[in-house]
């Protein structure tokens, strides 16, 4: 599904990318972990297209997307969260899902004339409260995005990405400021995904991670360091010393 080779971005003298080399296949939850600074979130930024490489390729299901903008990418599927929550604060939770829907649609003449609410076309609408439901916030629909709590905020942004029918999703840290609950959660609606989407977690909260990942991916200053299935990434020496911690006796 997703396969990016040599990619190499740098800002002045620091490579946030340095040749990485990733592989996703259809359906997989692959975990990109590293310290902090490692490029990451950089990473997301290239698979993207939210920022240019410096060099290398990013192919999405066989096709080269290297040069397309951010919004063609989307367009085809790759679509991506932010670490900041990202919604329209001022809208309902249901039209904030709503404009997701409607990004898609290749009908737009008609949820867009006479600049009707995108919520008073009842297929948008449904659709959406299906979205709300799949992410457990069908008894929110009506409420202020803005008067959600984090945890279902960050549920809502979800909700906003499944509705463009991802093929690929791009989750920066989803569970960044989030209690132990709201984690659980999140982790739980991710769980759910898996096998129907393909994803790529970045994620600080080992047990998660370890939990959630169909493979690892563990970044270090801009390059991956090891790569594999969770048991051989915990296993790995070279990874217990730069990010998990050389204490850290693999189970």
């Amino acid at each position: 599904m997703l396969k990016v080779g040599g990619l190499r971005r740098h800002f002045g003298g620091v490579w946030a990318a340095n040749g990485v080399d990733l592989r996703v296949a259809p359906g997989e939850l692959h975990a990109l972990i590293g310290p902090n600074g490692a490029g990451k979130t950089t990473l997301i930024h290239l698979i993207s297209g939210a920022i240019s490489s410096d060099e290398g390729t990013v192919n999405f299901d066989g096709q080269d997307v290297t040069r397309l903008p951010m919004h063609r990418r989307a367009n085809l599927g790759l679509v991506r969260s932010y670490q900041i929550t990202s919604v329209f604060p001022h809208l309902p939770a249901v039209e904030n899902i709503c404009l997701a829907v409607q990004s898609r649609r290749r009908d737009w003449g008609s949820s867009f004339r006479f600049w009707r609410p995108a919520a008073a076309d009842t297929a948008i609408l449904d659709e959406a409260r299906r979205h709300l439901a799949e992410v457990g916030l069908a008894q929110r629909g009506v409420a202020l995005a803005a008067d959600l709590s984090h945890g279902e905020q960050r549920a809502l942004e979800l909700a906003m990405a499944l509705a463009t029918r991802p093929r690929l999703l791009l989750l920066d840290e989803p569970m960044a400021g989030m209690s132990q609950d709201e984690s659980a959660r999140m982790a739980d609606l991710l769980a759910g995904l898996k096998g129907k989407v393909a994803m790529v977690l970045v994620e600080h909260d080992m047990d998660i991670v370890f939990r959630l990942a169909d493979r690892l991916s563990v970044l270090v200053a801009g390059r991956i360091v090891a790569s594999g299935d969770p048991a051989e990434v915990r296993d790995d020496a070279e990874v217990r010393r730069a990010y998990l911690g050389d204490e850290v006796v693999p189970r």
